[in-house]
């Protein structure tokens, strides 16, 4: 028998709704894409603090903390995002099976990863984040100096450079970052979240 007949998925007592009664508040993704120096990060973590503050359980996976630790053995050929992008998916789906928000903040370039990841979770739970930011906007802020290393040829496969950005076609929610101030994208994601019944209106106002 091969190892995979051997793996079996262990039931546990206490469901992903009995979580969510306990929270108050529905799991779900957040899902930030866009360039790097489109606010992503700044993004998720701004709305996380919004959410926290009103007793929403969540946490943010950020695209360079991630590569510290659970995906440090991966590069940034294609191959090495699509894999990095596979494994934050698997441990989205565990955040919101525990009934928690959990809000990602990656580049992933690629829409067929992205879809893959929607694909691994239930109808409403998984939400795109296009923070929409004009590539020349975004290098003009180049706030970790990385185009301005990749231009000098220092970063291979560098997102906008050498490697291109796939643009979201019909993501839940659409951020001008290049343009409006932060308070605006924080508040155009959370009423978002309220529509779609992730946190209540009176949570958020309480």
């Amino acid at each position: 028998m091969t190892a995979e007949r051997n793996v079996y998925w262990q039931s546990t007592h206490v469901s992903r709704t009995d979580r969510e009664r306990l929270a108050g508040h529905r799991g779900a993704v957040l899902w930030f894409t866009g360039y790097s120096g489109a606010g992503k990060s700044t993004l998720a973590t701004a709305v996380e603090a919004r959410l926290h503050a009103a007793g929403v359980h969540t946490y943010v996976l950020d695209g360079d903390n991630i590569r510290h630790g659970l995906c440090a053995d991966l590069d940034f050929s294609d191959a090495g995002r699509k894999e990095n992008i596979r494994r934050i998916g698997e441990v989205s789906k565990l955040f919101v099976d525990a009934g928690v928000v959990v809000l990602t903040a990656f580049i992933s370039p690629f829409r067929e990863d992205r879809a893959s990841v929607r694909a691994l979770l239930a109808d409403g739970d998984f939400f795109e984040v296009f923070c929409d930011c004009t590539l020349d906007v975004c290098e003009s802020r180049d706030v970790k100096g990385l185009y301005k290393r990749a231009r000098a040829g220092d970063i291979p496969d560098f997102t906008g450079i050498h490697s291109p950005y796939e643009v979201p076609e019909s993501p839940e929610i659409r951020v001008n970052t290049g343009e409006d101030v932060l308070d605006t994208c924080v508040d155009q994601v959370l009423a978002v979240m309220v529509d779609a019944g992730v946190v209540s209106a009176s949570v958020l106002s309480a």
